[in-house]
């Protein structure tokens, strides 16, 4: 089980912001922690929101057109998990053919995650574990 499976929403955005703090304050960081440093350099858009204090309150429906920066941002972690498990399994083969024909890791990631996004929304609805052999097929797709 992981740190953030016992955590709720509030307490998960307040590790974020604790994360980002002690980065931009050149504090030492837990192995999380400069994870999560890691993906918010890759992302200035978020860096002030996340830093914010209504970051921890903010709502963010689909109907109100905002993008989640912490949906996205954990997006970026969990497919980070996958390739250093390299579970499911060939997902850093793909990963490394997606980054040469990108050009960059972090585009291969954002449409990596595109595909991972739509997987658990897919099995979120059908009320079911996420399909890693469908995953693996739209990864293929890219």
């Amino acid at each position: 089980m992981s740190l953030f499976a016992a955590q709720g929403r509030d307490a998960l955005r307040a590790t974020w912001r604790e994360a980002w703090r002690r980065h931009r304050q050149g504090l030492p960081l837990e192995p999380l922690q400069a994870q999560i440093a890691d993906v918010l350099l890759l992302h200035p858009e978020y860096q002030d929101f996340i830093a914010s204090e209504p970051a921890v309150l903010a709502e963010f429906r689909p109907e109100g057109g905002r993008e989640n920066p912490f949906l996205h941002l954990s997006l970026h972690l969990a497919l980070r998990e996958q390739l250093g498990t390299d579970r499911p399994a060939g997902i850093r083969t793909l990963h490394a053919a997606l980054t040469r024909r990108c050009g960059s890791q972090h585009e291969a990631e954002h449409r990596m995650i595109e595909v991972l996004a739509t997987t658990l929304w897919e099995a979120q609805r059908a009320a079911h574990a996420p399909d890693e052999q469908q995953y693996l097929e739209g990864l293929r797709q890219l």
